[in-house]
């Protein structure tokens, strides 16, 4: 198995996927009180924390069915974060009878026309990548995500800020093959397909694309829950932690399936 993973406690599986400028440590204020009555996944995906980068064309989708079948696992709630949640979204979707239920916090939905302020984001990410600035380039991705578009680094958790960092830092360290592989294309999603419950996460302080699709995904997903964390931005779980596990805890406890 290429995916890294880590599993904690017993009973019904919760897999979590982590966000873009993150990798599995961004869960590590949900996986132990999960644990209290779950059994938990977190996966680090390809080109994150200890999973190296892909060597050829690889899906994530099928990455984490893998990681289901090498732990005997059928179902999971599948919680997935930003880039997480478009790969959970996906999962969702190509194989829902393996999907219990689905949480996207925040969700990103595909064929999503970013604003200037998060292509500008990406442009001087990239800048700084190429020119070899990698601290900048890590930098960049914390103001955008962690600080978000209305508050300065003084106004947030600053070890929220070093962990974002370390974590994006070592994702752009990682060793990357020449050529870069290509993802496989992704699923075709409808919103309207996926019929397992979901909940949809979203902070008060993120960038507007998110605060739009957060809307968006709990309008077109059928019976989907929509909960706002107030004072967080777009690493959720890592700056709220307790408000996110009183959402997270609520959802699994409270619906079924609904098929």
């Amino acid at each position: 198995m290429t995916i890294a993973y880590e599993t904690h406690g017993d009973g019904p599986v919760v897999l979590l996927v982590h966000e873009g400028v993150a990798d599995r440590r961004m869960w590590r204020g949900q996986a132990p009180v999960l644990a209290r009555h779950h059994r938990v996944v977190a996966v680090d995906l390809r080109g994150f924390g200890e999973t190296p980068n892909a060597s050829g064309p690889f899906s994530n989708v099928d990455d984490l069915r893998e990681v289901l079948d090498e732990l005997g696992i059928e179902r999971a709630t599948v919680v997935g974060g930003s880039h997480g949640a478009k790969v959970a979204l996906g999962f969702a979707v190509a194989h829902p009878e393996r999907v219990e239920r689905l949480v996207l916090c925040p969700p990103v939905l595909p064929g999503w026309e970013w604003s200037e302020r998060v292509r500008r984001g990406w442009q001087e990410e990239e800048e700084a990548y190429e020119a070899g600035d990698l601290d900048r380039a890590a930098e960049v991705n914390v103001e955008l995500w962690v600080d978000g578009p209305n508050r300065g680094p003084d106004e947030v958790d600053p070890e929220v800020r070093d962990l974002v960092r370390a974590m994006q830092r070592h994702a752009f360290e990682l060793p990357e093959p020449d050529p870069p592989p290509e993802p496989a294309p992704d699923p075709a999603v409808r919103l309207a397909d996926v019929h397992v419950p979901t909940l949809v996460v979203v902070g008060d302080q993120d960038v507007e694309d998110f605060l739009a699709m957060a809307d968006a995904a709990a309008a077109g997903i059928p019976g989907a829950r929509k909960v706002v964390i107030e004072g967080a931005a777009h690493v959720i779980a890592l700056e709220k932690p307790q408000e996110f596990n009183a959402a997270l805890l609520a959802f699994l406890a409270g619906h079924p399936r609904l098929d």
